[in-house]
């Protein structure tokens, strides 16, 4: 399928397609209420899809004022290295653009070695210096 034939939307997507995408990632998944309150509970998405399978997405969280985390940036296994991850980040991007104030701050977690890709969209590594290294926890039971 060329990438031309490949539609976005800002739209959510459905659980079921976002649990499947998540597992090609390898990812594991909450019970599918988690995922669905974490679906409705976002403020923006931004989805694509091969005819009507979701084939890749991110989305921000937040509060909507001063904070905003850039989360679940996933694509297929199928369709990477076709510049589909800079589709999505450009979506995201114009988001921010419009919707951040000055002032506030965009954030994520990157996965090990895809650090890189973000900075081409202004994140800037956490290094320990001039800020501190990011962080997380993981709740497991």
């Amino acid at each position: 399928m060329p990438v031309s034939d490949i539609t976005l939307t800002t739209r959510p997507p459905e659980a079921k397609a976002f649990a499947d995408l998540r597992e090609t990632a390898g990812w594991n998944n909450p019970a599918m209420e988690v995922i669905q309150k974490s679906i409705d509970n976002s403020l923006f998405w931004v989805c694509l899809y091969s005819e009507e399978t979701l084939i890749g997405c991110g989305r921000l969280i937040g509060d909507g004022a001063m904070y905003f985390y850039l989360q679940d940036v996933i694509l297929h296994p199928d369709f990477q290295e076709l510049g589909l991850g800079a589709r999505i980040m450009e979506s995201i991007n114009g988001y921010i653009a419009e919707h951040c104030p000055a002032g506030s701050t965009a954030g994520l977690l990157a996965a090990k070695g895809k650090e890189g890709f973000y900075t081409k969209y202004g994140f800037i590594e956490r290094n320990g210096e001039p800020l501190g290294h990011g962080m997380s926890r993981f709740i497991t039971d």
